[in-house]
């Protein structure tokens, strides 16, 4: 029998940094900005650091960002998920949920992926350029917005509010 195709978000479990299983259908109800993470990379600091602004004015709201390390760019995700979540917690002092590294491109991405990039294409196709690519999600569970890994977490703000505006 073939696999159902997902029509939702919501219809993916995915694993945790921990190795947990997940349903993302915990999270509806809530306004999402699913970003894939690197340690390592020139863009790293800005961006969690304003992630964390972010997260920290909103998440009383119902806002969550949910972060999924990436080794697929340049090898700036090198580490266990151990070491990445010592990396993310410690360094970049992150409180929204870390999930398992997969890879967002290739044969091998994961499903989760693929179905984002199904849901809002790329400027140029639907690959992840590269760390840090932004996907917006509506409290519906509907992909609305995607941006550029140089996209500032802060230049987003005024569209996570429209979303918490919307009924």
């Amino acid at each position: 029998m073939a696999e159902e195709t997902p029509t939702s978000l919501y219809d993916f479990t995915v694993k945790d940094i921990r190795g947990n299983n997940v349903s993302l259908s915990t999270y509806s109800g809530k306004v999402l900005l699913i970003v894939n993470v690197a340690s390592k990379c020139g863009l790293t600091h800005s961006n969690y650091r304003e992630l964390n602004t972010l997260y920290d004015k909103y998440k009383a709201q119902g806002f969550e960002i949910l972060a999924f390390p990436c080794n697929q760019f340049a090898g700036q995700e090198p580490g266990s998920n151990e070491e990445i979540q010592q990396v993310v917690c410690t360094m970049f002092k992150a409180e929204f949920p870390v999930f398992d590294k997969i890879e967002v491109n290739g044969k091998d991405a994961s499903p989760f992926y693929k179905y984002l990039k199904s849901q809002k294409g790329g400027i140029f196709g639907d690959a992840i350029k590269w760390n840090f690519t932004k996907f917006l999600v509506d409290k519906k569970g509907k992909v609305v917005a995607r941006y550029a890994p140089t996209t500032s977490p802060l230049k987003i703000e005024k569209d996570i509010q429209n979303l918490f505006a919307a009924t």
